[in-house]
């Protein structure tokens, strides 16, 4: 449990950071906001969402740590605790000895449960992936709009030039006041690259801490698992469990005893 407090106490902290130095430089993020405040509403606001879902990932091995750590002290009225989401694939496995508080699993079991246990952690890590991906995306498409509307504003500007005029500075300014419009759209681009890179670095640093607990909890899981599977083994073979070719082997020597017993019934 400290360590979970720990990651999200570095994941709070890293937040604050941002914001302050939002705050610090607030005029001039403000100007960057509003050359394109619907796009670059649209990148806050996906990364808003994505802040809440890594922390939900880290929130959400609480429960489950709470309720490994109530099946390894073997305390009563396990049974009637709330079935965990992450740990399913152990809970079943359990199946009734999770009722009395003990259990035992076999070494395939394990690896089965490992498994997926795993598979369900990468599921959860590839919703903030993804949206990692989103923000660079919509950075860039901004960027493309922006330079799209520019090349466009440059392309009348060019062509709405009167070169048959004698007064260059009149054509000067003409051309002066056309270049307004390509430089919004500069503005445009660039600021959409800025959040949109800006927020995937973000949400980039929290999904590595949301990952860091996550490999944490799975490593002391295994941990515990593995242990109590070789007390498990030990104490129902004293011995290595038996593989496939041992049982074979033993099901032939059965065969020719009993072959042998049936010749000398006969005789």
């Amino acid at each position: 449990m400290s360590n979970l407090k720990q990651t999200l106490f570095w994941m709070s902290l890293f937040l604050a950071v941002v914001v302050a130095v939002c705050a610090a430089i607030y005029r001039p993020l403000e100007t960057a906001f509003m050359a394109n405040w619907v796009f670059n509403l649209l990148i806050v606001l996906v990364l808003l969402v994505g802040i809440v879902l890594t922390y939900r990932q880290v929130l959400v091995l609480r429960p489950e740590m709470r309720w490994v750590a109530q099946f390894r002290t073997g305390h009563s009225g396990l049974s009637v605790l709330q079935e965990p989401r992450l740990l399913k694939p152990l809970a079943r496995q359990l199946g009734e000895d999770a009722k009395r508080d003990q259990f035992k699993l076999s070494t395939m079991s394990l690896r089965t449960v490992l498994d997926g246990i795993h598979s369900r952690m990468d599921e959860q890590r590839e919703i903030t992936r993804y949206f990692i991906s989103l923000l660079v995306f919509l950075g860039l498409l901004g960027t493309f709009w922006g330079l799209l509307g520019t090349i466009n504003a440059v392309g009348q500007v060019i062509t709405g030039l009167d070169m048959s005029q004698e007064d260059f500075g009149q054509v000067f300014g003409d051309l002066q006041a056309g270049l307004l419009e390509p430089l919004k759209g500069m503005g445009t681009a660039f600021s959409s690259s800025l959040l949109g890179l800006g927020g995937s670095l973000i949400l980039g640093f929290l999904d590595i801490q949301a990952g860091h607990a996550q490999n944490r909890f799975y490593d002391s899981l295994e941990e515990w698992l593995t242990g109590v599977t070789n007390l498990v083994d030990a104490v129902d073979g004293g011995a290595p469990v038996d593989t496939g070719e041992e049982s074979e082997l033993e099901r032939l020597q059965a065969e020719n005893e009993r072959l042998k017993d049936q010749l000398s019934d006969r005789e």
